[in-house]
């Protein structure tokens, strides 16, 4: 049997925040709940950097500005941004949440090790962005032969155009595209 983890990645509450959806963290947690009530293990990925951002390049286009603003002695620290998972959806106990360093899931975190000690070879993918980490961390993990799930309404992206585009056309090429209810409903 296929062992399979929930992905829920960048639901930080400063991420959150930029996406005003008042039904995205209630469907969100159902999914959670969900899992937690079948044994299906639940990581939690974040972005995080280190104090003064040595992992930044002042080229990186997505991140650089962090870099930029760290060196003029303001922004936010790289510890706020990498622990405050939103509350509505917060990691339980014994939950393991990964820190990455860029975009997907996998650049610059331990996922891949983590997946593999707890014999995980499917990913059901949930996240904000659609187009940023669930995108980037679909793309690797396919390259990884790790089975994907995409929970579409698990998902949610600025332009709601993207969205419908990478979940009705581009995710189905290498993920199974579903929504949080009917996964739930059969674990």
């Amino acid at each position: 049997m296929t062992q399979q983890a929930l992905l829920v990645m960048d639901v930080q509450q400063v991420v959150v925040d930029r996406y005003p959806d008042p039904d995205y963290l209630p469907r969100l947690r159902k999914a959670v709940d969900a899992a937690r009530a079948a044994g299906v293990p639940v990581i939690y990925v974040v972005v995080g950097f280190r104090p003064g951002y040595p992992e930044i390049s002042a080229r990186n286009k997505m991140f650089g500005r962090l870099a930029v603003a760290s060196a003029a002695g303001s922004g936010a620290s790289g510890e706020e941004l990498a622990t405050r998972v939103h509350p509505d959806v917060a990691p339980g106990p014994g939950e393991v949440v990964v820190t990455k360093r860029r975009v997907s899931a996998f650049s610059g975190s331990d996922l891949d090790v983590v997946l593999r000690a707890g014999d995980i070879s499917h990913l059901v993918l949930t996240g904000i962005a659609t187009s940023g980490v669930v995108l980037s961390t679909l793309r690797q993990a396919a390259d990884l032969d790790f089975g994907l799930t995409v929970l579409a309404d698990g998902c949610l992206d600025s332009d709601a155009e993207v969205h419908r585009l990478l979940t009705e056309r581009v995710f189905p090429q290498q993920a199974e595209v579903t929504t949080v209810a009917d996964w739930a409903a059969a674990l």
